[in-house]
């Protein structure tokens, strides 16, 4: 496989008949759906369809690993970006919290094979503030665009490997 960025779609992942899901935390949502808007725009950027992407929303992260499992098992999705803001309150929760929805995620992805991309963030010392607020706005916007990249890769290495495991058999 070749190691340079990859930016465009390859032409059987543009024509799956599977959709890419977007599971967006509403935990401060006004910061969060940066992530959602940019990793869209990226996408279409890339040749994907915007109607092939559905954004689901979900309350906080802790309820990403379960509505990401639900997605992966429809068998409709090719692929799965969850964005969420979990916020370090003073207490050790966040840190539970963060490391709980992780593994939840990962657990998903290898379980149905489904790739399940994380855009959920623990910033420390986060106050509800004007320049914080600003900052982690840009800041998902970024984070967006790179889980778009990493998408990129992704569907079009895996779709690779289908190819080769079908010639194989």
């Amino acid at each position: 496989m070749t190691t340079e960025k990859q930016t465009s779609l390859l032409p059987q992942v543009k024509n799956s008949t599977r959709k890419i899901a977007v599971i967006q935390a509403n935990w401060h949502t006004d910061i969060v759906s940066q992530a959602t808007k940019s990793f869209i725009k990226e996408m279409e950027d890339a040749g994907l369809d915007k109607g092939k992407v559905d954004v689901i929303d979900v309350p906080g992260s802790l309820e990403i690993p379960l509505m990401s499992q639900k997605l992966a098992e429809t068998g409709g999705y090719d692929l799965i970006m969850a964005t969420g803001l979990i916020v370090d309150g003073g207490i050790y929760r966040h840190d539970f919290v963060a490391r709980t929805v992780l593994d939840g995620m990962m657990r998903v992805q290898l379980d149905t094979g489904v790739t399940v991309l994380s855009v959920v963030l623990t910033p420390h010392n986060f106050q509800e503030v004007p320049a914080h607020m600003d900052f982690y706005r840009d800041h998902f916007v970024t984070k967006g665009a790179e889980a778009a990249s990493a998408a990129v890769q992704m569907l079009n290495t895996l779709a690779g490997i289908s190819a080769v495991t079908k010639l194989a058999s």
